[in-house]
């Protein structure tokens, strides 16, 4: 599958973008990628404000939904892992680089990637937002950016390098299925045994210790009883030690 990326200067989000062409009828092929230099309104997940900085990736790519894929959910580590492998080549000490579940990428254990997955009319569309060049001042938790640890790629030669990535790890979730995803994302994340705060979707707050993810992608968290608790959708902190 070949990529086609456009470059637009300036909009309100690169997602929306792509959701209203779908709601709209309009073919958008898979392997299209929408990426701009400024986004006035990027969102982000449990409807946060993305923001931007010049030099930093924000973009938009289209997964057409077929018959015998993986569940979709599960694309949000085939997205990761893509981000994962396009950044490791750029740092130093690739053991700086970690993934957290849900869908985050995070650098000497701060965000510096986020990532959004929306369905819409048999498509899911996945954003990326990735500060290359700078990180925004966030007050309730830690960021980085690229720059921080080295020099950053140029956006543009940073695009299409994901692009191509994220290609190759979407083959592979066809072909193989999404098992050998989650085994990679697994290998890539904090390991069994880590102290998580976890604000599930009901607005309940659980500490406990990552124990895995279940066959379809969830958090297994064990709680302090030691019994296991399943997390289909929330956001996750690493406590600090």
């Amino acid at each position: 599958m070949s990529s086609r990326i456009d470059y637009v200067a300036e909009t309100g989000s690169t997602n929306a973008d792509l959701l209203a062409r779908l709601a709209a009828n309009e073919l958008v092929p898979e392997g299209f990628w929408l990426v701009t230099d400024r986004q006035g309104a990027g969102r982000g997940r449990q409807g946060r404000n993305w923001i931007d900085a010049p030099g930093n990736f924000m973009g938009s790519t289209v997964v057409r939904l077929q018959d015998r894929d993986p569940r979709p959910a599960t694309l949000s580590f085939v997205a990761a892992l893509a981000v994962y492998e396009t950044v490791l080549p750029f740092l130093a000490n690739p053991a700086s680089l970690m993934l957290k579940w849900p869908n985050d990428v995070l650098l000497e254990g701060a965000k510096f990637c986020g990532l959004l997955l929306e369905a819409e009319r048999g498509h899911v569309v996945i954003g990326i937002g990735v500060n290359l060049a700078a990180a925004p001042t966030v007050t309730d938790r830690k960021v980085r950016s690229l720059s921080d640890s080295g020099p950053a790629p140029a956006r543009d030669a940073f695009a299409e390098a994901l692009a191509a990535q994220f290609a190759v790890e979407l083959q592979r979730w066809r072909e193989y299925g999404a098992e050998p995803i989650t085994n990679r994302w697994k290998a890539a994340a904090h390991r069994p045994g880590t102290p998580l705060q976890v604000h599930d979707a009901g607005g309940t707050q659980l500490s406990g210790k990552y124990d895995g993810l279940t066959e379809d992608g969830a958090l297994r968290l064990r709680l302090p009883d030691g019994t296991t608790h399943i997390v289909h959708a929330g956001d996750v902190m690493l406590e600090e030690s």
